[in-house]
C-alpha cells in the first residue's frame, strides 16, 4: 500500500492528477485511454512498455511519457520504493499520430520539461488558479511537441506588442469572470505560448500574474470601502476567501481582514 492523491482538476486536457509514495508495489500489464505524463520525485521505478524495460529515478531530470491504449507495467525498483507526480493529458493534448515515437522514446530526458511539469503540478494543486494551470499546460505540450514532432519554438515578432495589448483589453473587460487561454487564442487567433511569450516581452509578467494583479487591485478598493472578504473574494474572481487570502498575502504582505483594519483614535 501507500499514500495516494487523486483528483480532476478545473484545467482542460487533464483528466487525472495522480500524486502516489510506493514502498512496495507493482502494477500489472494494463492500458489508459489517455496519455500519462510521469515525473518521479524520490526513488526508482522500473517499467515495461511495448515488450521493453526502462527505468527513471527522483535523481533523473527526466520525465516519462506513456501513450493511449499501449501496454504497459510498473514497479518498484529499489526497497525504499518511489514517489512519482501523474498527469493523464486527454487525447486533445497530444495527437494519436505521436503514438509510435513516444513507444520507441518514452523516458525523455530534459530537465526544463521536468521543470515545467512541476510547475504545472504546483498550480494545479492550488483551487482557483485553473488559468495559471492552463498557461502551464499549454507550455509542457510544446515542449513535447519539440521531443515527439520536431516542433519549433515560435519567437515573438513585431506582432508581439498589437497581441500583447489585445489580450491586456481582454483580461482588463472580464476581471472578474476571467477568460480561459483557448478562448483567448481563438479570438485573437494566436497559438497559446506565442499569446503568452508576447504578453511577457511586452509587458514584463505572464498573464496570469496580470490578472491576479487586477483582482487585488480590485479587492483593495472594496476591503477600504468597508467590504468584507469572504464577499470581496467571490465577486473579484477569486475562487474562495482562501485564494484571496493566498494571493492578497503575497501581494500586499497582509492578509485582507488586516488591511482593511482602520485605526482607533
Amino acid at each position: 500500500m501507500g499514500d495516494i492523491t487523486a483528483w480532476r482538476p478545473a484545467v482542460p486536457g487533464i483528466s487525472e492528477v495522480f500524486h502516489a509514495h510506493f514502498l512496495d508495489h507493482a502494477y500489472p500489464a494494463h492500458t489508459h485511454d489517455t496519455w500519462t505524463l510521469m515525473i518521479v520525485d524520490d526513488g526508482s521505478v522500473d517499467f515495461g512498455l511495448d515488450r521493453h524495460r526502462h527505468g527513471a529515478s527522483g535523481t533523473d531530470t527526466v520525465a516519462l511519457l506513456l501513450p493511449p491504449n499501449v501496454f504497459h507495467d510498473g514497479r518498484t525498483a529499489t526497497p525504499a520504493g518511489f514517489r512519482k507526480r501523474v498527469l493523464y493529458l486527454d487525447r486533445s493534448v497530444l495527437p494519436e499520430t505521436l503514438t509510435g515515437t513516444a513507444v520507441d522514446r518514452p523516458v525523455l530526458t530534459d530537465g526544463l520539461l521536468r521543470h515545467r511539469i512541476g510547475q504545472l503540478h504546483d498550480s494545479l494543486g492550488r483551487a482557483g488558479d485553473a488559468f495559471e494551470g492552463e498557461s502551464r499546460l499549454a507550455f509542457v505540450r510544446e515542449r513535447l511537441n519539440v521531443h515527439l514532432a520536431t516542433g519549433r519554438t515560435r519567437r515573438p515578432g513585431q506582432e508581439a506588442a498589437r497581441l500583447a495589448v489585445s489580450l491586456r483589453e481582454l483580461l482588463d473587460a472580464r476581471v472578474a469572470e476571467g477568460i480561459s487561454l483557448h478562448e483567448a487564442s481563438a479570438l485573437l487567433r494566436s497559438h497559446p505560448t506565442h499569446l503568452i511569450r508576447c504578453f511577457k516581452q511586452t509587458y514584463g509578467l505572464p498573464p496570469h500574474v496580470y490578472l491576479t494583479g487586477l483582482r487585488i487591485d480590485r479587492a483593495r478598493q472594496l476591503l477600504l470601502a468597508g467590504g468584507r472578504p469572504a464577499e470581496i473574494a467571490t465577486e473579484v474572481g477569486f475562487y474562495d476567501q482562501a485564494h484571496l487570502n493566498r494571493h492578497f498575502r503575497r501581494h500586499v504582505g497582509t492578509t485582507p481582514a488586516r488591511f482593511a483594519r482602520h485605526p482607533t483614535s
